[in-house]
């Protein structure tokens, strides 16, 4: 009897079990980070967000300076797979812990890193909310991320690269673009009659140049790996698959097929 009123005291003597390190941790909105401060999305906003941006299960999102998981958490609940890179520590374990509470950490992983030197290749779909240079400092490697891969940025455009959608939920802006095939060079057409040359000069996802000597291309845009464009009464669609291109024509009268390859660029 007294060794167990000894153990019930020495129990009633112990400090009560403290929270984690990461459930300890309060990040304060407008503290400094590496290259931004810390400026929360709205939950209502990242919905719209990754409405916008079709985040299915099939995806694999990654959110740059994803501060305290809630971007990645949310693309989560919608089944898809998720990386959050985040250059503060101690957001990163308190991501990993609201994570593990909103029941999907199998699905929502976190790391501590530099987004400038991290390897973003496996993405369909990037997210983020940084600062307009910051941005343009990314545009390269987001150029280099597979054709249609879907981009999305809170707030901040990428100067020339003009978005290929606006989403606006109240007084809120982010900005989409889906990432271009390359398509610019020169190619061999074939469309039905005598083999001829395509010539592109491609501006993001806008494209100019002629079909044939002195047949301007109209109208064309990519979007993704899929390449559109007029010349003179014949609208081509097609898509872009490296230096091969296939698709349809339609001049009016008939459709048929066509198909290019790369000669040079």
């Amino acid at each position: 009897m007294k060794k167990g009123i000894c153990l019930l005291a020495i129990l009633l003597l112990l400090p009560a079990a403290r929270p984690t390190a990461a459930e300890d941790y309060r990040p304060v909105v407008g503290q400094q980070g590496k290259d931004v401060i810390w400026v929360p999305t709205p939950e209502d906003f990242i919905e719209a967000m990754l409405d916008a941006a079709r985040v299915t299960s099939d995806d694999y999102v990654i959110d740059l300076g994803s501060g305290d998981g809630r971007i990645v958490i949310a693309a989560a609940r919608r089944g898809a797979r998720a990386l959050g890179i985040e250059y503060n520590p101690d957001l990163t374990e308190l991501s990993r812990h609201k994570a593990e509470t909103a029941g999907v950490a199998d699905r929502a992983r976190f790391v501590t890193a530099d987004i400038f030197a991290s390897d973003l290749g496996r993405a369909t779909v990037i997210t983020m909310y940084l600062l307009p240079d910051l941005n343009l400092r990314l545009r390269p490697t987001l150029l280099g991320l597979a054709p249609g891969t879907r981009v999305i940025s809170h707030a901040f455009h990428m100067a020339e690269w003009a978005p290929d959608e606006t989403i606006l939920v109240a007084d809120r802006e982010a900005y989409l673009w889906i990432v271009p095939a390359r398509a610019d060079g020169v190619w061999a057409l074939r469309d039905g009659g005598a083999p001829s040359e395509l010539r592109i000069v491609q501006n993001f996802q806008k494209i100019e140049g002629t079909v044939r000597p002195g047949l301007p291309i109209a109208v064309g845009q990519i979007l993704g790996d899929r390449i559109s464009f007029r010349a003179g009464a014949a609208s081509y669609e097609g898509r872009i698959a490296g230096d091969a291109m296939e698709g349809t024509v339609n001049d009016g009268g008939s459709k048929r097929t066509w198909s290019a390859s790369r000669t040079g660029r």
